[in-house]
């Protein structure tokens, strides 16, 4: 994805989204972080910055909608609930550690983009579908179907929140915490450990 000055653009636009948000994330930084000129952005985002973070925030759906999938359909098959919690987490929680707690997450910041409708459309569609994806994995793994849509809200509530807890305290602590505390709710509800 990163070859050209597109995929270096999307690329920078990520990282810098993750640790400023979509306000403090410069046209000049974006340009400066991805090595590519104002000719660029436009030829290939002729609406500028706007177009190019709604176009990021597609594509960034997509990959986590392909990573909460894959944790999804291994619910059922998961050794044990923990296990699978920090599986699913895994995808936040590690750039989080390796970026010395700068890397946040891209939906988060592209949700709180008031100014800019069609971004903050584009992270309300992607929740809708990550808590679909979810939901389906939790009532293949024993979750009531009135149940599993709120439980998988609840998930995805919990990662934002660990998310930005994270940040602010250095420290991944609170994922650990929430997988506790989660396991306890998908145990309650019909997810078991499997033998």
């Amino acid at each position: 994805m990163t070859a050209g000055p597109r995929g270096r653009l999307i690329a920078s636009t990520i990282a810098t989204v993750q640790e400023h948000g979509v306000h403090a994330a410069a046209l000049s930084e974006l340009l400066k972080r991805s090595n590519a000129s104002k000719n660029s952005l436009y030829q290939h985002f002729p609406a500028g910055k706007s177009e190019l973070v709604e176009t990021t925030s597609r594509i960034v759906a997509r990959l986590v909608e392909s990573h909460v999938a894959k944790s999804a359909d291994s619910l059922t098959t998961a050794e044990s609930v923990e296990s699978w919690l920090d599986e699913l987490f895994s995808f936040w929680r590690k750039p989080l550690e390796t970026s010395g707690y700068r890397e946040g997450s891209f939906m988060m910041a592209a949700a709180l983009d008031e100014l800019d409708p069609a971004v903050q459309a584009v992270a309300g569609e992607a929740f809708k579908d990550w808590i679909s994806r979810l939901a389906a994995g939790l009532i293949n793994a024993g979750v009531g179907p009135d149940s599993a849509e709120s439980i998988a809200s609840l998930l995805l509530s919990v990662i934002e929140g660990v998310i930005v807890q994270s940040r602010a305290t250095k420290s991944t602590r609170a994922f650990d915490d929430a997988r506790t505390h989660l396991a306890t709710v998908l145990r309650a509800n019909g997810v078991s450990d499997r033998p």
